[in-house]
């Protein structure tokens, strides 16, 4: 039988991952790889294979990916650690004589001009030089970023940002991890995937239909990428955070988060989840 490795199995894709797999495949034939394996407590009772990695111990990523056949490295979230971190993963992975990896980059990666794209492109190089069998799966932005924050864009009737009147083509976490997923059973190399939402859509889009479904007015307030900024250095975060998530809303803008190939829904084989859909889960 072929055994499954996910990487990182204890974030919210990463546990999506494992749900989707165990719909397709035996838990025994599945590998969940975390820094602490008590976390996944409730995997390991349903059979699926609970081991300890750590993307900063290349000793523990080798051990544990002894019997495995196809990896799913989920990219990690150590910003400015990611190209050494993930190399140990790929080294691990080339020793352990694993047949497939998948890895979760950036949507356009090798064109995007959003700051944590050179990580992703750094691995991506890592890979091409590695010998290893691989699919890139280039993620766009999930849906929940945006829904996350409703609750004040309630209160104030206004949702702020850079984006001015670009389209974004977001799916949900639980869409990517399909997609992954899929990538991991069935992928056979040498793909790179440009993976987003079915339907493109505005901040005005959002806005309005934040307002039909809330029953509350709310409007998009669109700002210039530094006022963008210090909107959300007023609203508590840390100046290098607000700089990184303005210029990402005003790039989106310009069509870094948009792409209209599907690529998304064809490869898990089912439509990404509207907006709509991700608006009414937050709302509730």
């Amino acid at each position: 039988m072929t055994t499954y490795a996910v990487t990182g199995a204890t974030g919210q894709v990463g546990r999506l991952v494992l749900d989707e797999l165990l719909t397709h495949t035996e838990a025994s034939n599945i590998v969940a790889l975390a820094r602490d394996p008590s976390a996944l407590s409730a995997y390991a009772a349903k059979g699926v294979q609970v081991r300890q990695a750590d993307y900063d111990d290349p000793d523990s990523l080798e051990a544990a990916f002894q019997g495995v056949d196809r990896v799913l490295l989920i990219s990690g979230n150590a910003v400015g650690q990611r190209e050494r971190q993930h190399g140990n993963v790929i080294d691990a992975a080339k020793a352990a004589g694993v047949s497939y990896l998948a890895y979760t980059s950036i949507l356009k990666g090798d064109q995007s001009p959003l700051a944590l794209a050179p990580e992703h492109v750094a691995t991506e190089k890592l890979l091409a030089n590695s010998g290893l069998n691989y699919d890139v799966l280039r993620n766009g932005w999930y849906s929940e970023n945006y829904t996350m924050g409703l609750a004040p864009s309630l209160e104030s009737g206004k949702i702020f940002g850079a984006v001015g009147e670009g389209k974004l083509s977001t799916a949900t976490r639980a869409d990517f991890a399909a997609g992954a997923a899929a990538a991991l059973l069935r992928g056979k190399g040498g793909d790179v995937y440009e993976l987003a939402g079915d339907e493109a859509w505005t901040m005005q889009d959002f806005a309005a239909e934040v307002s039909r479904q809330s029953g509350r007015q709310v409007e998009y307030v669109d700002q210039s990428e530094a006022d963008y900024a210090r909107t959300l250095e007023g609203a508590g975060l840390p100046p290098p955070v607000a700089s990184m998530l303005a210029s990402t809303s005003a790039l989106s803008g310009q069509g870094a988060l948009y792409d209209d190939s599907k690529s998304l829904s064809r490869l898990s084989g089912k439509p990404t989840t509207p907006i709509g859909e991700t608006i009414a889960a937050a709302l509730k």
